[in-house]
């Protein structure tokens, strides 16, 4: 099956020596996306309390839309109507769409999962003729409507800390419907579509995953059923697992992760591409993501602090206003406070990975890898899991 054409070029342009990370050119229907990247969520067509003229000035190549949550609101026959969410939210780079399959995780009390497909009760209303059913044939459907430049498979989602028979239902469920959405896809030639490495933490399950959907040949591979809660001792090592078995050629999607110091271990484990909400969520609560980690600038503490949350950063919020002039519209519960904080935080996510890859470009990734932890961990008081994740690919930090 090998030999196939699709929509998506990935051209690797450097490689570290010393672990799996590398940098690539992956060639998108709308546009070139640098990898490794950070793909700010977007979950009903817009990133909340951003503009899409903001996300393309902060050098956003890429974003997320929510498969199952667009198919609410505003519904396939609107989005038919307006040529596809890209001429909907004016948005002319790449998207990624999710299947719906996570809700079966985040919305379990309001959905039933058979072989034909999950059954959801809308989170909107309260009666029964609000039901859908999310086939994988039907979420292909509603993602070639949305017109996503990289379309996921509808996979059978468990929780992270889900064993036995269930788990490994869902895996082999997952490759099954993995080949009905390969059928369903109408645009073949315009949308790519990325199977999901399920397997829990069942090192045995996830291999024989990795192995059964490397052989579907498909443009791209996600890692998924991982960021649920579990142990990081485990996260790291199926990770590790799925990027040594997955194809060098192709991109590797870690699905929902997001922190600072998991997107640095996990480029450094070979992932290619990630996503999360973190940024945008966090910076609701008021919370600044900056090299240390993380400034609450709703404390008291700010209330005279006239210096921008982070001197280096290029953002709007930096080179315009104070962490006092934040912490003042935050006390007063002005929406503005969000807004500046989310570009800040987005600014941070996709400066940080364009440190990380020039430092590939440049052949000092495990420098860069170090001097990050160092300065996130002043005291080098670093986790244990992180020391042993980069240890696996030859960085030693030691404590």
């Amino acid at each position: 099956m090998a030999g196939k054409r699709y929509p998506l070029q990935f051209h690797i342009l450097a490689e570290c020596p010393v672990t799996r990370a590398r940098v690539a050119k992956m060639e998108l229907p709308h546009g070139v996306v640098d990898t490794p990247v950070f793909m700010p969520v977007g979950t009903q067509g817009t990133l909340k309390g951003l503009t899409t003229d903001q996300l393309k000035n902060l050098g956003c190549r890429i974003m997320l839309g929510n498969t199952y949550h667009l198919a609410l609101r505003p519904g396939t026959s609107v989005l038919d109507k307006a040529a596809g969410l890209h001429r909907f939210m004016d948005w002319d780079r790449a998207l990624l769409t999710d299947s719906g399959g996570f809700q079966m995780v985040s919305l379990l009390k309001l959905a039933e999962v058979t072989e034909e497909g999950v059954k959801f009760q809308s989170p909107h209303e309260n009666d029964s003729t609000s039901e859908m059913l999310l086939t994988p044939e039907k979420s292909i459907e509603i993602q070639n409507s949305i017109g996503a430049d990289i379309m996921m498979q509808l996979d059978d989602v468990v929780h992270s800390s889900t064993t036995g028979s269930r788990l490994e239902e869902a895996m082999e469920r997952t490759i099954r419907w993995l080949d009905r959405c390969i059928v369903a896809n109408k645009r073949p030639d315009k949308q790519n579509l990325f199977p999901i490495v399920q397997g829990g933490l069942n090192a045995d399950l996830r291999r024989r995953c990795a192995e059964e959907l490397k052989k579907r040949d498909l443009a791209g591979y996600a890692i998924g059923g991982l960021s649920g809660g579990e142990e990081k001792s485990c996260f790291w090592r199926m990770v590790e697992l799925s990027t040594r078995i997955l194809p060098l050629e192709k991109p590797r999607y870690l699905m929902g992760v997001g922190y600072a110091v998991d997107l640095v271990v996990c480029c450094a484990l070979g992932c290619d591409m990630f996503d999360c909400v973190f940024p945008t969520r966090t910076a609701r609560f008021g919370t600044a993501l900056v090299a240390t980690g993380c400034l609450n600038l709703k404390n008291k503490g700010f209330r005279f602090d006239f210096e921008p949350i982070d001197a280096d950063c290029p953002c709007s919020t930096c080179r315009n206003h104070s962490r006092a002039y934040l912490h003042a519209l935050f006390g007063s519960k002005e929406s503005t406070a969000c807004h500046l904080l989310t570009i800040h935080n987005v600014a941070y996510q996709l400066n940080l990975m364009e440190s990380l890859r020039k430092s590939i470009l440049e052949k000092r990734f495990p420098r860069f890898v170090e001097d990050f932890m160092t300065t996130m961990y002043p005291s080098k008081d670093y986790p244990d899991w992180v020391v042993d994740a980069l240890a696996a690919v030859n960085i030693s930090l030691g404590k």
